[in-house]
């Protein structure tokens, strides 16, 4: 199997956390979220390097051997400035908001796309299980979706670095309306693959979330 070099986009403010800090900081059960989802990366087979993106001037008490950068304005450019320090062929992105990440998840991700020559990427994703409704912005129904072809993105994702950098060239000034970086490498032609995910692949947005993390990380 190759070996990776895992980008952790860890730049997010956390505003609608509400936690005055950078979000990736928030300490839950006596350790940041940050250090949660590194555990998994330190410890995949598959992962041999890894670069933590941080807001300017932040520091994040990083584990020995992991590469620090700063991050940019969108989550975009920070992973874009993790991506110009990548050297290997192959390239993981997480979420620092996602602590639950398991070993065995990210090395999942790795190993598909490796087993998949003709596959650009390999994302992590939950198969959508509630009735999906898509309305106007004043509230009405248009119409049911079929959640049988319908799936939640997630991190940890793994692409070819060379996919991905096409794809940021390719996007333009449209890359800072990326959400993930898969939508980049499909609006490039590319092919991504689903590694379904777990349900404990939880991620840390609202307050709410952070409590319940908190309660599951405790244990």
């Amino acid at each position: 199997m190759q070996i990776a070099t895992a980008i952790v986009a860890a730049a997010g403010s956390g505003e609608r956390l509400g936690a005055g800090e950078p979000k990736a900081l928030v300490e839950v059960a006596g350790r940041t979220l940050l250090a949660w989802g590194l555990d998994a990366l330190l410890a995949a087979e598959s992962v041999g390097a890894i670069v933590v993106v941080l807001p300017p001037g932040v520091d994040g008490d990083l584990p020995v051997g992991a590469e620090r950068v700063d991050g940019g304005a969108t989550r975009a450019a920070s992973v874009a400035a993790g991506l110009a320090l990548v050297e290997t062929d192959l390239v993981v992105i997480h979420d620092a908001a996602r602590p639950f990440v398991s070993q065995t998840l990210v090395d999942a991700v790795i190993r598909r796309l490796d087993d998949h020559p003709d596959a650009h990427g390999v994302i992590a994703a939950a198969a959508m299980t509630d009735t999906i409704k898509r309305a106007g912005e004043d509230g009405v129904i248009a119409a049911t979706e079929d959640r049988e072809t319908l799936w939640a993105a997630q991190t940890p994702q793994a692409f070819r670095t060379t996919a991905l950098r096409d794809a940021y060239a390719q996007a333009g000034a449209a890359v800072a309306g990326a959400t993930d970086e898969a939508m980049l490498v499909e609006r490039a032609g590319g092919t991504v693959l689903i590694e379904p995910a777990p349900a404990s692949n939880l991620k840390v947005t609202t307050p709410e979330d952070l409590r319940l993390a908190e309660l599951l990380l405790a244990q």
